[in-house]
């Protein structure tokens, strides 16, 4: 499709893709190269392997190419004889016709119009970074009493657990672990621990970013990021070269990340974020009554379970409490455990199991709605979705424990996971196509997560905030409101 608008040519004749078909017949499968599809589903090995991009100027190569060519066009008819009765069965069409296959041209018209980028800003924020490394690393040197390659894991892991007798994990024959988790569980222990972490972030984000995005700008002065449309399990995007998905979301540092993505002279942003979709699902998936009303009457989610969790009236809900109410809605949802919950607020296990058990007698809907998803995952073998996308799970047959308790978690989140993805690839169809139909010069350049981002010129803003949060409304019917939240700005920061 890049190639076909690149020409200047439509994208409508698309009918099918192999690479599609196979990635909703099976999401885990990582690769869906023609020899390999061909070899599944036809049960032969593909005559030629070679597909050519361009086709080559030596007359020798051009009959080769030719056949080759031919070769793969009949493998591609052969794999859709095969493929299209399988989706059928699955129950797959209406999700590949409605969804995966029209989202292609609005994921090349989103490459191929790219985000402008700020170098002058990327530029300060650079030495911002490069200034707080050398804080971090100053600091660090400082609290450890001498000077190492904070970089080196052997050479950290003899500073913290040897010379500073910190409480080690498990040391192998590599030496200790100072991975992230491992870290995370020392602070409090010794102040250098927070130096070690900073001093990490803001390395990883000078090289993944600042470096990592000045190789990536365009001679137009954009950034056109390769949409992933086969890669997750739960049917989610993701990008790559630069990878958009990961930018972090609530931080300061992201927050001026964010001001280096800017609208064109002329132009603005048009920023449209989904409020709280995952939870609005599970109140809308588990039927849960309480859930429900909290949505409707649009009040604070995190504090009305606070309120019933905590046992204390509304009003007396505290920061903290809001905030470990946050921290088990969000957690529920991705099946978390009483030990998990019990790291995550730092309280005792047995705390953790008492605010489970009273978020549970609130929310009872939402316990049996995961007890129920978690037996029909294990009596069908998937997960499924509200628009029928699958994940196979042959972990529930594990007869090892924790390779059973990742499968029955996986049961409890894809569908609510995987129905926010097909909701907002759906919303992105409906907000280009509606772009297109009202005459609007305003793009989508970016889908981050919940949140699409239009480009548009100044004077269409009003008109494009309106369509924008419309269209992701109104995408699909639930027993909760489905509220987006748009804002207009001259950089992504000022419109998020």
């Amino acid at each position: 499709m890049n190639l076909l608008l690149g020409a200047g040519l439509g994208t409508e004749g698309f009918v099918f893709d192999t690479a599609l078909a196979a990635y909703l017949l099976n999401p885990t499968a990582g690769s869906y190269e023609l020899p390999e599809l061909f070899q599944t589903y036809c049960g032969a090995p593909l005559n030629s392997a070679q597909t050519w991009e361009t086709f080559p100027d030596e007359p020798e190569q051009r009959g080769q190419a030719a056949a080759d060519l031919l070769s793969a066009a009949a493998a591609v008819g052969a794999l859709r004889e095969k493929m299209e009765p399988k989706l059928a069965e699955n129950g797959l069409t209406e999700l590949f016709q409605t969804v995966e296959l029209p989202l292609c041209p609005v994921l090349a018209e989103m490459e191929r119009a790219g985000v402008l980028v700020d170098r002058d800003a990327l530029e300060r924020f650079g030495a911002t970074l490069t200034q707080g490394i050398g804080s971090a690393q100053r600091s660090v040197y400082e609290q450890a009493g001498l000077e190492f390659n904070i970089n080196s894991t052997k050479q950290l892991g003899e500073v913290l657990f040897d010379k500073l007798q910190l409480p080690a994990g498990k040391k192998t024959s590599r030496g200790y672990s100072t991975s992230a988790e491992v870290l995370d569980k020392l602070r409090g222990f010794h102040p250098v621990v927070d130096g070690v972490l900073e001093y990490r972030q803001l390395t990883k984000l000078n090289s993944t970013y600042v470096q990592g995005l000045t190789k990536v700008i365009a001679d137009d002065a954009r950034i056109h990021t390769s949409f992933q449309n086969t890669v997750t399990a739960t049917g989610r995007l993701s990008s790559t070269e630069p990878n958009l998905q990961n930018i972090p979301v609530r931080t300061e540092l992201g927050a001026e990340m964010r001001k280096m993505f800017i609208a064109a002279p002329g132009n603005v942003l048009v920023d449209a974020d989904y409020s709280q979709i995952e939870l609005r699902l599970l109140a809308h998936m588990a039927d849960d009554a309480a859930m429900i009303e909290s949505f409707r009457s649009g009040g604070d989610i995190h504090a009305a379970t606070a309120a019933q969790v905590y046992g204390v009236a509304p009003e007396l809900v505290t920061k903290q409490m809001r905030s470990a109410a946050k921290a088990i809605n969000f957690g529920i949802v991705y099946g978390m455990s009483a030990f998990s919950l019990s790291q995550d607020l730092h309280i005792t296990v047995g705390e953790a199991k008492a605010y489970m058990n009273a978020y549970f007698k609130n929310y009872s809907g939402v316990q049996r709605y995961l007890k129920e998803v978690v037996a029909q995952a294990k009596e069908q073998g998937y997960a499924v979705t509200l628009l029928g996308r699958h994940r196979w799970l042959p972990e529930l047959k594990s007869t090892n424990f924790n390779i059973r308790s990742f499968g029955e978690r996986v049961a409890m989140n894809m569908p609510i996971q995987g129905t926010a993805a097909d909701i907002i690839k759906l919303a992105m169809i409906r907000v280009q196509n509606r772009l297109k139909a009202e005459g609007l010069a305003g793009r989508l350049v970016l889908q981050v997560h919940d949140e699409l981002i239009v480009e548009c010129p100044e004077a269409e803003a009003e008109q494009v905030k309106v369509l924008v949060q419309q269209e992701m409304e109104q995408v699909m019917e639930l027993r909760v409101p489905l509220l987006a939240e748009a804002q207009i700005g001259h950089s992504w920061s000022d419109a998020h």
